[in-house]
């Protein structure tokens, strides 16, 4: 019984996991677009807990930094528990980064 609860408990935080990388992806997709911000970013990372993480992602942090060129979203929580064993908090933590979109003339292009 506890081997399964365990394989249980391992797929619930794989699944956890699977749910920061994609809210990273999508909070990252809204913030590099030209003229896209933190602010845009975050409210994306919100939407998209709500929809598919609420339940398997506990105490999701978002943090969204631009810079003039990159875009890096990181998204930290803990994985639900299914067994009760004190201190056992598996961590759930994704960074993505990518480069900011910006409209390059031709002439810079070389």
């Amino acid at each position: 019984m506890l081997l399964i609860l365990l394989i249980v408990q391992f797929a619930i935080w794989a699944n956890a996991c699977a749910v920061a990388q994609a809210t990273a992806e999508e909070a990252l997709a809204a913030a590099r677009v030209q003229g896209g911000t933190t602010a845009a970013g975050q409210q994306r990372a919100t939407q998209v807990l709500d929809q598919i993480g609420s339940s398997v992602l506990i105490s999701p942090h978002v943090t969204v930094t631009r810079t003039g060129t990159t875009v890096t979203v990181q998204i930290s929580g803990t994985a639900e528990d299914v067994l009760p064993v004190p201190g056992l908090d598996l961590p759930v933590e994704v960074t993505v980064a990518g480069p900011v979109e910006r409209f390059v003339p031709a002439s810079e292009q070389g």
